[in-house]
């Protein structure tokens, strides 16, 4: 078993491509990615608006690690905006700009999506934060995501960044979370009493239709089903770097709590 210092951490962190003079959201992501690419490999990538970009952290163990790249992956990807004439933002929802509906990427997933979920990627243009915490163990990591749910109305609290839409005052903190919930596997997840147990759920849910493939499972907490992780996807994009760092930190304080429950 790990000690309490020694499991990695990882973050995924989506961003805006905005004109800096108007301060829209514009559908430039592709030739910012393609300088990107240039400078940080696969730690970038696309999303699935045009509007988005994201930059993806290698396993870590220490917050200080962590946050060095992950100021480097926001430096190198603004960089890359700047030589196109555009900058990234970190909002969890666009501000400005044509964004309704969302200018999706294209290809057979993504026309897959458009089919099964309809008019719910008109509004997809929102940036969230994801950390994923080391725990191969899937029982385990299952069952630790019982104990962590309680805990995302805090997180969502903590880094509400998303005011705003369409030109408007919403009335809420975190409007990405009201638009993500609306999906049908978002939000908190159900209770689950083992991998087993997890799995066969989402069977159901491929059978039934309500899931293009695992990887549209969008629940606030899950097992990677593509790295030996928990993954925590409560969470706003928040605006520094630094943030981040501490809502990773945050996250796998309360996974390495969560197991100690587990364990009893």
């Amino acid at each position: 078993m790990m000690n309490r210092d020694s499991r990695r951490i990882g973050v995924e962190e989506e961003f805006l491509v905005v004109d800096p003079v108007t301060r829209c959201a514009v559908p430039q992501a592709e030739a910012v990615l393609r300088r990107a690419a240039d400078r940080l490999g696969p730690q970038v990538g696309g999303e699935i608006t045009k509007l988005q970009v994201e930059s993806r952290t290698l396993p870590c163990r220490t917050v200080t690690d962590l946050y060095g790249q992950l100021a480097r992956g926001r430096a190198e990807l603004d960089a890359s905006a700047a030589e196109e004439g555009l900058r990234i933002m970190a909002s969890g929802t666009p501000v400005l700009g044509d964004f309704v509906p969302s200018p999706m990427t294209e290809g057979p997933r993504q026309d897959l999506g458009n089919a099964t979920f309809r008019g719910l990627h008109d509004e997809l243009s929102i940036c969230a934060l994801h950390v994923h915490v080391e725990l191969p163990e899937r029982d385990r990591a299952v069952l630790a995501g019982n104990h962590l749910r309680p805990h995302l109305p805090t997180l969502i609290a903590l880094t509400a960044n998303s005011p705003y839409w369409s030109r408007r005052d919403t009335g809420y903190a975190s409007w990405r979370t009201l638009v993500w919930n609306r999906w049908p596997v978002a939000g908190p997840p159900p209770y689950f009493t083992s991998a087993d147990h997890y799995d066969s759920y989402v069977a159901t849910l491929q059978e039934a239709g309500a899931l293009v493939d695992v990887g549209t499972i969008f629940w606030d907490i899950r097992p990677s089903a593509h790295q030996p992780t928990l993954e925590v996807r409560a969470a706003d994009v928040p605006t520094t770097a630094e943030e981040s760092a501490m809502v990773a930190a945050l996250v796998r304080g309360l996974v390495t709590a969560s197991l100690t429950l587990v364990d009893r």
